[in-house]
């Protein structure tokens, strides 16, 4: 279950249970996470929690009735759902909270109904029902509550199912049965039920002789065993699922009648069967069920032999009612095993693989019944074939040819192409799926292998190359599960084999890997000190002022300039334009499923331009397979790396300008000396907190994380292990740089913002002090000696022109020390809560990498007798 999932459900019972405060789903996804375990069911570990249950529950026997419906239904994850229950009836103190909790929503929900429903009275009669009325009433009720659970008629869930295939392959619609099949009832050996001719009534059979009632009797129970009415026994019409009752003429011998009861049971039976094969058998129930039935019309043929070798010794005049009760008692038990499945079937509407699931369990049940069992296996071996079938050119070839989808995996139209367009379009997981209800429970182990197998075969497929397993052998089901497990796991190896060597050797996976990690992990130095430099004035404009084409060919330059000419695929990067900076970008993935995205998406865009430079990243283009693994998400994570680091670098610079523009003045003993050494300081400061913050992003985090990934994927067997190295390794880079935590984030985004104001202010400031020193010069320079007004006017113009023009950015020395220390003061506090910060998601969240940030910030322990003080007042609030 993916964390999203958990995050979903958490936050649904929270909800449904109405609680409020604590630590939020947050608090209890942890816990979740750190303490799952994976369910095994087995048959006593069920059957002990059912009967937990039922001891526990006030109702038992309408519990037990329930679960055996649930259970004849094949409900999946029904035994770990028991489980779970039995483990909180267990629970003292959960149970007493549920039951609190259900008491207050029972209160609340009243106080709601009584508030909505006070305006309404119901109307007075003026006279009582009377006993005939209230039974009417109640027949009413209940045939309304009859027609309410019954069934849909066979016809309507034939369309159904024919809609449904038919809009899903609308090239291939479903064959069809002609209408006089299902309009001509004699065609079906079922009952016809149909009223009672007009004529003479017949004599009653209870006045006959005895031995004549036996005569009678017996040619009854021979036509009523083919579905054909007698004359002294009837069968009653069915509603639905029920099973055929039969009408049997009370006068006859209650010796006589005794017998007929014992064996009517083989004719219910075979009504039962009839019914379900011939509903089955049609097209729209699917390859399971067409070769399930087909095995019972065998089993009947051998019934109806029997019942005709039955009626030729009647004629005979061999036949006695005992004879027949002889004759037919061992054909009994098989015609109930056979109605039995064929009701449980049909109550649960199952097909495909819910099918051979039932019919897995029942032979797995019949254990020690050998004519059971053996009568069962033959069923489930008839009705897997089809299965098997799609199953073998599933994991063979990673073919899916499922006309009525019955088979566990299902195939969804998504287009390869889009992989590298759309951020969630998920092509690896959602192009195949599992279908949990038709996985058979036999496969169930194995179905996670299956989808990889024929996913596997199915990407090298799409390439152009047509693939086989070399070890296909037959599939055919067993009690003995290894078997057919072997065939699976040697067609898995041979599919991760083939599409990790395409991968790797043919499409140069690692290659690939190493190309990127140049470019989004800034690998590559002299790149892009050439590409900054040469893009740096195209940058400072608005977004909407940028010429992309300009871009890529100055990138196109910095490529040819560097080292990076060496890379084979630098064709491949591309310049993007992203409408949000990168920590609005952050914030955004970061607000998902939290209270914060109503407040972000709703927010108001800012009246700020986003500048080049906020809105520069990377592209880059990566054609199928190898989108699999680098696809859109994967690809967003590098950006977001990247346009991480590049901004540092890009504050790094700036920093650097700031100190290369203010070097001439040291030489200069100037009054406002004391602001100036002020402002050198932090700007060392600044540039010292920079310079680490990359240092660690670097070379403590992506340089390890990257070479860690390397070893693994030299290791690794199939390429699910390479998706999940290749995300664990972005995801721990994300969060080790402190990407993924809002708090540590917004505050470096503060730190950030603070360097970059503070290097505008000092260009200001740079700038002022040049003007001011011109301005001392003008005023201490000599007079000219005499020469005529036009060459004097020439010479001092210029100066004038540029004082008058830059006469706003004088300020005062008191002002520009009190910018300086304002900026020395924010800094200083922004620093001092993101070291806290660090501290404690180091101590808590056990994130140790973090704390060599804190070691290199404070390499002196300047900040470390703060830091413990705000630590012992947080404690103390706590304590409080």
């Amino acid at each position: 279950m993916s964390e999203f999932r958990i995050h979903h459900d958490v936050n649904e019972l929270l909800s449904l249970l109405q609680v409020r405060g604590g630590d939020g789903a947050e608090g209890y996804i942890d816990l979740l996470q750190k303490h799952r375990t994976p369910y095994v069911t087995t048959t006593v570990s069920a059957h002990s929690a059912k009967v937990k249950l039922a001891e526990f529950s006030k109702t038992p026997e309408d519990f037990l009735r329930k679960y055996d419906e649930l259970k004849s239904k094949n409900v999946r994850n029904l035994d770990p759902l028991v489980y779970l229950l039995s483990k909180l009836c267990e629970d003292k103190e959960m149970l007493q909270c549920l039951q609190q909790n259900a008491k207050e929503r029972s209160e609340s929900s009243a106080s709601a109904n009584s508030t909505t429903t006070s305006s309404y009275t119901l109307p007075q009669t003026s006279t009582k029902m009377s006993m005939q009325e209230l039974d009417e009433l109640r027949k009413k009720l209940g045939n309304v509550t009859a027609s309410s659970n019954a069934p849909l008629p066979a016809e309507v869930t034939r369309k159904m199912l024919r809609d449904k295939h038919n809009k899903k392959n609308p090239t291939q619609p479903n064959p069809v049965f002609p209408n006089w099949v299902y309009d001509r009832p004699a065609l079906i050996g079922d009952f016809i039920i149909s009223p009672t001719p007009a004529g003479d009534p017949a004599a009653s059979v209870g006045t006959l002789p005895l031995s004549t009632q036996e005569q009678f009797v017996v040619e009854d129970l021979l036509f009523v065993l083919v579905g054909v009415d007698g004359r002294d026994i009837t069968a009653q019409p069915v509603l639905g699922r029920q099973n055929r009752s039969f009408i049997v003429d009370a006068t006859l011998d209650m010796s006589v009648k005794e017998l007929v009861n014992r064996i009517l049971p083989v004719a219910s039976y075979y009504s039962t069967i009839t019914r379900f094969i011939e509903e089955k058998s049609s097209f729209e129930y699917g390859q399971v069920n067409h070769a399930l039935t087909a095995a019972m019309r065998t089993l009947m043929k051998e019934y109806l032999i029997l019942v005709t070798q039955l009626e030729h010794l009647q004629r005979q005049g061999l036949l006695s009612l005992q004879k027949l009760w002889f004759y037919i008692q061992p054909t009994m038990r098989t015609m109930e095993i056979l109605a039995s499945i064929a009701s449980s079937l049909d109550k649960g509407e199952c097909m495909g693989g819910s099918t051979l699931s039932l019919l897995h369990d029942r032979t797995f049940n019949y254990t020690g019944d050998s004519q059971a069992q053996e009568l069962c296996l033959y069923l489930t071996k008839a009705a897997s074939v089809p299965y098997f079938e799609i199953l073998e050119k599933w994991i063979y070839r990673g073919i899916i040819k499922d006309p009525y989808s019955e088979f566990m995996v299902e195939e969804h139209e998504l287009q390869k192409e889009k992989i590298q367009e759309d951020y969630n379009d998920k092509y690896w997981d959602q192009r195949y799926t599992i279908v949990q209800h038709r996985i058979p429970s036999f496969l169930q182990k194995m179905a996670d292998k299956i989808l990889s197998t024929g996913k596997y075969l199915n990407v090298v497929r799409e390439c152009g190359r047509d693939v086989t397993c070399p070890d296909a052998k037959e599939v055919l089901y067993t009690l003995k599960e290894r078997a057919y497990v072997e065939q699976i796991e040697k067609s898995y190896n041979y599919a991760s084999k083939v599409l990790l060597d395409f991968l790797m050797e043919e499409k140069e996976l690692v290659s690939r890997l190493r190309s990127i990690k140049h470019y989004f992990l800034m690998d590559k130095g002299d790149f892009f000190v050439h590409f900054m430099d040469l893009t740096e004035e195209e940058l400072k404009k608005p977004v909407d002022d940028i010429v992309p084409p300009r871009l890529e060919a100055l990138l196109e330059l910095a490529l040819r300039m560097s080292t990076a000419n060496t890379d084979p695929f630098k064709d491949d990067l591309k310049i993007d334009l992203m409408p949000h900076d990168v920590i609005t970008q952050l914030l955004r993935v970061l607000a998902i499923e939290t209270k914060q995205e109503k407040a972000i998406i709703n927010a108001e865009p800012t009246d700020g331009v986003l500048s080049g430079l906020e809105a520069f990243s990377f592209d880059y283009i990566v054609k199928w397979p190898l989108s699999l693994i680098i696809n859109r998400k994967a690809l967003t994570r590098y950006q977001m790396l990247f346009r991480h680091m590049f901004y540092c670098k890009h504050v790094e610079r700036l920093l650097c300008n700031v100190w290369i523009s203010s070097k001439d003045f040291k030489q200069y003993s100037l009054p406002s000396a004391k602001w100036f050494a002020t402002a050198f300081a932090l700007r060392q400061r600044m540039l010292n907190f920079v310079q680490n913050i990359q240092y660690y992003m670097m070379f403590e985090v992506m340089e390890p994380t990257w070479h860690v990934m390397e070893n693994n994927l030299k290791m690794a067997s199939n390429i699910d292990d390479v998706l999940c190295h290749h995300t664990s390794f972005l995801d721990n880079c994300l969060k080790d740089c402190m990407l993924t935590n809002p708090e540590l984030l917004r505050i470096f985004s503060k730190l950030m913002s603070v360097c970059v104001m503070f290097t505008g202010c000092m260009q200001r400031f740079t700038q002022s002090l040049r003007l001011e020193r011109l301005s001392q010069e003008q005023e201490m320079m000599d007079e000219p000696p005499a020469q005529s007004d036009q060459a004097e006017s020439e010479t001092k113009r210029p100066t004038t022109k540029f004082l008058s023009e830059h006469a706003d950015a004088l300020q005062s020395n008191a002002g520009i020390e009190a910018t300086i220390s304002k900026f020395d003061s924010n800094f200083g506090l922004l620093l001092l809560d993101l070291l806290d910060k660090l501290s404690i998601y180091s101590t808590n969240d056990c994130e140790h990498s973090m704390i060599s940030i804190i070691y290199r910030l404070d390499f002196n322990g300047f900040y470390t007798e703060r830091l413990e003080r705000m630590a012992v007042e947080r404690n103390q609030k706590a304590a409080a």
